[in-house]
């Protein structure tokens, strides 16, 4: 059976202690991985620790930190440590994000992301081996850095995030997972391929990828406000984050992406929302009523090739309309 995870909320959430209930709320319904991205509210490793500490069982896994801000010795530092912290349940997800946020909000240069990100992950693998870590690469040149306490074992997997064909290829050649988004189920199985084809091009077994599937989710009595709430969440992401997310849904054939894009950008945000077309927002997101939810989460968990799918909530919902987000979707409610 398709695993069934969780992205906690990071969007206005009022303490570290709300998202360490999330968790434990996560765990108490039989989720088998939260995860937590890192945007620009708390940093993700500080959060994981208290969440670490206030649960038994739920694996703990960052979707995703960038590539950029954090170097990759200390992000093989960091993922050691979590996995001490955690027990052995700890999973690093990493991934080159964007200019928006690489260049605008941490003030590097963007340079060539899959090169970064490759990179990256072979450095973090040198680090949590115990080894001494000794790398000469196109970004980055290390020499004699070891970890000076006892090496994670197991170490933790290394996952990437990636969109776009290339990403996703290298994923496969390179990472112990990959994280998806913004994907349709068709969307879904193309990226697949791309995976299979790193992984042949690294002489790996595609099934050695722990595929997850990240999906705006929002279960409701109040169907109308879910689906206003996914709307609104899939119009910031196309118009407001940069190109990424326009990209990815122009390669799966939805034209409206553009218009999405281009009205968010010129300010009408009305028109932005009214560019989401109700075929997008279905083939997208797992929203309505709880039965209706939970008929189109499970679209994504019959695709074949996906290991787990990842329940993600609106950047506006509440805090109530997460909970029965998550209650309604918990694993523990499956028949």
């Amino acid at each position: 059976m398709t695993d069934r995870d969780v992205h906690l909320p990071v969007a206005a959430q009022p303490s570290v202690d709300s998202l360490a209930d999330y968790a434990g709320r996560a765990e108490d319904g039989g989720y088998d991985c939260v995860w937590l991205p890192e945007t620009w509210g708390r940093d993700a490793v500080t959060v994981l620790t208290a969440i670490a500490e206030r649960t038994d069982a739920v694996d703990l896994g960052t979707s995703i930190v960038n590539a950029y801000s954090r170097s990759p010795a200390l992000l093989g530092q960091t993922a050691a440590t979590l996995q001490e912290a955690s027990e052995g349940r700890f999973r690093l997800g990493i991934g080159p994000s964007g200019p928006v946020v690489i260049e605008n909000w941490h003030g590097l240069e963007y340079g060539n992301p899959l090169r970064r990100t490759r990179e990256t992950v072979e450095i973090v693998r040198q680090v949590l081996s115990g080894e001494p870590v000794d790398y000469d690469g196109d970004e980055f040149s290390l020499s004699g850095f070891r970890l000076r306490c006892e090496a994670p074992d197991p170490a933790p997997p290394v996952e990437v995030t990636g969109m776009g064909p290339k990403a996703v290829e290298l994923a496969g050649r390179f990472a112990d997972g990959w994280h998806a988004i913004m994907l349709a189920p068709d969307g879904v199985r193309d990226r697949l391929a791309d995976l299979e084809r790193g992984a042949e091009l690294g002489e790996r077994d595609p099934e050695d990828v722990a595929v997850t599937v990240g999906v705006t989710c929002c279960a409701l009595e109040d169907a109308d406000r879910a689906r206003e709430l996914a709307r609104q969440h899939v119009a910031f992401y196309v118009g407001g984050m940069g190109t990424f997310y326009r990209d990815a849904l122009e390669r799966q054939g939805y034209d409206e992406a553009e218009t999405i894009h281009d009205a968010w950008q010129a300010g009408d945000r009305e028109r932005a929302l009214g560019a989401v077309s109700e075929e997008l927002l279905d083939d997208l997101c797992a929203v309505g009523d709880p039965e209706t939810a939970r008929e189109r989460l499970e679209r994504f968990e019959a695709v074949d090739g996906i290991d787990a799918v990842a329940v993600s909530f609106p950047r506006g919902a509440d805090e109530s309309e997460i909970e029965a987000t998550m209650d309604a979707l918990a694993p523990d409610s499956r028949e």
